[in-house]
């Protein structure tokens, strides 16, 4: 069965619509945006019957039920439910709706993105002469005056209707029903009708005769596919999200989403601010909450299911596909949105405990989503020792074995019930996240960039192993909490792995870098380590001892006596090997050696603002 129809109407019945309410928006297509120069080259577009374009319009009374809301403009006396909702040329329509339909003046914007209001009007001897009808357009104000000179001088007078007669200037607003404009020009100049008729049927005739491409989903099409298609199509407007979905949705029930986020006002907290309390999850978004009340929805779901009997394919799925977050109730996101904020909130008490402070270092925010989701279930239970062992091996897994990268709909969705069956039942196996993890020894030689998750999660580790600043010699994460610019850097600096020939490829990698202060690495420069760690040592603010040194080395996971011996290959070697240790005592399992190492890390910017930002190169 076909889900679209296509056909041709004319823009004059489909304006009819709109000021009517018949044809509507849904709510979440954003407001009008169209500028003056727009505006004007549309309307020439349509004076030359030129295309403009087609025009989407989803039938309502379906299983897709969107809050409408009248064009931008119309006013309608009672509340009236649409026929068929506006999916794309909302631009198009509402700016031909406000300059042809409306008697009060088109709210747009100039050249310089300033708001003006505007009438619209044809110089109609111009346009008879001008075949291009470039000339032909006029606008002016709320005064219908044309203004020079700073406003100080009236250059055009459209006023009033007599004054539009004797500039025989012809208001847009009148194009597709000039009866009463051409009965009040016939009265007060007849010598000029005929003139004015030559004109109607060269401009006038095509507005009024023009057909617009239409294409009109029915109202079997599905959420998605109406998600899907308003991104194909609405290129050039705001990207709709499954959040605006929802809002829509949701509205036409009685409930505001966008409210319930985001606030209605600074005296009601929405629940992004809430959340946002905590610095790591300041950037959740509405979305991946959506998903977050998806896994709880469809988890419950399939429940019942198996409760009832119902086995294999018979029984619902867990799922965070966007259908499924589309298709979530009201009811569930009613039921579920407050215990699924505690289970955010118990997530990031998870992730401090586990060393990390900031947003900007968490490996995968998309983990966040099935971690919430788990210590909604959970609850307090989360902190039992031997849960939480397990809960941190998963995390790390998933770090380690960045296995949360690119689409990741499919493995949350498994690993959110295979994790929680797991920590509350001693006979199950293991998530496929725990058991298909592994980390290649290789990898630490590739591992380059701080955008890559397992860099990130190595860098927690380091911190959390009690690694202290060379020069403040305070703990590194109370040193980055108190902002004293902490950045990861070599500690064979560069300039002296080109001067021995050491290939960039080599010491960029992660077992030659470590997180220190600006203070330290302005010591560090481009000098032998020998040499900077002698200069720290006497150097009177710092002033430690050579076992206080290597103290400090070592909660770096550095062998301080191969670094005083300035041999990089040995240092390197014994890095990696400690680096591995930590690895292995946060997956769980010792990491593997042989085989392929994985491809390289792109260089990207990030990166290279590091690379320059550290000792000289």
């Amino acid at each position: 069965m076909s889900t679209f129809d296509s056909t041709k109407t004319s823009l004059s019945d489909l304006l009819k619509q709109i000021v009517a309410g018949s044809l509507q928006l849904p709510d979440f297509q954003r407001g009008w945006v169209w500028d003056d120069p727009h505006i004007r080259s549309l309307l020439i577009s349509i004076a030359r019957s030129f295309p403009i374009g087609s025009i989407m319009l989803l039938e309502t009374g379906g299983t897709v039920h969107f809050q409408p809301r009248p064009v931008e403009g119309v006013v309608l006396a009672n509340s009236v439910t649409p026929e068929r909702l506006i999916l794309d040329g909302q631009q198009r329509l509402t700016s031909l709706t406000q300059v042809l339909k409306s008697e009060q003046p088109v709210r747009t914007k100039d050249e310089k993105n300033r708001e003006i209001n505007r009438f619209y009007y044809l110089d109609i001897e111009r346009a008879l002469e001008d075949e291009t009808l470039e000339e032909t357009i006029i606008g002016v104000d709320e005064s219908r005056l044309l203004k020079t000179n700073f406003g100080k001088d009236v250059v055009l007078d459209l006023s009033t209707r007599e004054s539009e007669f004797d500039r025989f200037c012809f208001p847009c607003n009148q194009i597709l029903n000039s009866d009463a404009w051409e009965e009040g020009l016939f009265k007060r100049s007849p010598e000029q009708f005929s003139r004015y008729m030559e004109f109607r049927t060269k401009v006038l005739a095509p507005f009024r005769s023009y057909l617009m491409p239409l294409i009109e989903l029915k109202k079997e099409t599905s959420k998605e596919a109406v998600c899907l298609v308003f991104e194909k199509v609405n290129t050039g407007g705001v990207a709709l999200n499954v959040f605006e979905l929802a809002t829509a949705t949701y509205a036409a029930d009685g409930f505001n989403l966008r409210d319930d986020w985001f606030g209605r006002s600074a005296d009601v907290v929405g629940r992004h601010k809430r959340l946002a309390t905590q610095p790591l999850l300041r950037d959740v978004e509405a979305t991946e909450f959506l998903q977050g009340l998806s896994l709880l929805h469809t988890h419950a779901r399939r429940a019942n299911d198996l409760e009832a009997g119902k086995v294999g394919k018979a029984a619902s799925a867990v799922s965070a596909k966007r259908e499924d977050v589309l298709n979530l109730p009201l009811p569930a996101y009613q039921e579920w949105a407050e215990h699924l904020t505690k289970g955010f909130f118990l997530a990031d008490q998870f992730l401090r405990s586990e060393g990390f402070y900031d947003p900007k270092y968490l490996p995968y925010r998309s983990q966040l989503i099935p971690l919430a989701a788990t210590m909604t279930h959970l609850d307090e239970r989360w902190m039992e020792p031997r849960i939480r062992e397990k809960i941190a091996q998963w995390f790390w897994c998933g770090v380690l074995g960045e296995l949360y990268g690119g689409s990741i709909e499919t493995r949350i969705a498994l690993d959110f019930p295979q994790l929680l069956e797991w920590l509350t039942r001693s006979d199950a196996p293991e998530p496929a996240t725990v058991s298909g993890a592994g980390f290649q020894a290789s990898r630490l030689d590739t591992l380059r960039t701080r955008t890559s998750a397992a860099y990130r999660g190595i860098y927690i580790l380091i911190q959390r192993t009690g690694s202290r600043d060379f020069f403040w010699k305070a703990r590194m994460i109370d040193v980055d909490r108190n902002e004293y610019a902490i950045d990861i850097h070599h500690i064979f600096p560069r300039k002296w792995c080109d001067d021995h020939g050491i290939p960039p490829a080599v010491y960029n990698s992660i077992p030659n870098k470590t997180p220190i202060s600006y203070k330290a690495n302005r010591t560090v420069g481009g000098k032998a380590p020998s040499l900077y760690l002698a200069q720290l040592r006497t150097n009177p603010k710092v002033d430690i001892s050579v076992a206080a040194q290597d103290e400090i080395l070592a909660s770096h996971l550095i062998n301080a006596n191969l670094l005083r011996a300035d041999d990089f290959s040995a240092f390197f070697n014994d890095r990696k090997a400690a680096l591995l240790r930590i690895i292995r005592d946060a997956m769980g399992k010792e990491p593997m050696v042989g085989g392929e190492p994985p491809p390289q890390d792109q260089v990207d910017e990030a990166d290279e603002v590091e690379q320059t930002q550290a000792s000289v190169a």
